[in-house]
């Protein structure tokens, strides 16, 4: 079974994606992860970002694998160095690059090849597996994903502005909403989850709730 969650940058995505898969007993498959490896790559041989052809090309030439919560490329664990912040502001040429996006869905498609996996991402369920038996749109107000990410940031001892992160999350939602290629939306069929006001857990015992429904459906 494919379990698919798709949503706004702030909704929690890549948290609850993580736990409804550990709860679930499934496999997790981070698509973000993927394309911060490529960052990284391009990043460690000094290849021009915004030069299609080398980064497809470098895309193209090494290994991701994933080790239980460890990212592995080309052998090496990488996974503490994928959440930099130099990787963080140089993924977006890369996340927007045609032909990467291709082998990235490419090598999700693969993985997720005879097991059970939630995964997570833009475009999951609506480019990557179209045919998921379980598709979510994860999403809460502009308000709430803010508060929430300058929790976060001041959890981690580090100052944020509200007002600036409200607007530099607006601006992503408008860029990320209008993309050509994996532009961000729900699929047709997905169920669209809103968080507002409600707990971790809560979403998570909601999420378990689908897809257990789902899972109960006649094939």
């Amino acid at each position: 079974m494919i379990v698919t969650m798709d949503g706004p940058a702030g909704a929690g995505k890549s948290s609850l994606a993580r736990m409804l898969a550990e709860r679930l007993g499934f496999a997790f498959l981070d698509t973000g992860a993927m394309y911060r490896c490529v960052t990284l790559a391009c990043l460690n041989r000094n290849v021009d970002l915004n030069d299609d052809d080398a980064v497809a090309a470098l895309a193209d030439s090494i290994v991701i694998e994933f080790d239980n919560e460890r990212v592995l490329m080309n052998y090496d664990d990488v996974t503490d160095q994928l959440r930099t912040q130099e990787v963080t502001q140089s993924i977006r040429p890369i996340a927007d690059n045609p032909r990467v996006r291709s082998q990235m869905v490419r090598l999700q498609q693969k993985w997720v090849a005879d097991q059970n996996v939630v995964t997570e991402g833009r475009d999951q369920g609506t480019v990557a597996f179209p045919h998921a038996e379980c598709k979510i749109f994860l999403t809460a107000s502009p308000e709430e994903r803010a508060h929430r990410r300058v929790s976060q940031l001041m959890s981690q001892g580090l100052l944020a502005n509200y007002e600036e992160i409200l607007a530099q999350q607006s601006q992503r939602d408008v860029e990320d909403t209008n993309r050509t290629i994996g532009a961000m939306k729900p699929a047709l069929d997905a169920t669209i989850v809103h968080t507002d006001g409600l707990s971790e857990e809560e979403v998570l015992t909601n999420l378990v709730d689908l897809v257990r429904a789902r899972q109960a459906r006649p094939a």
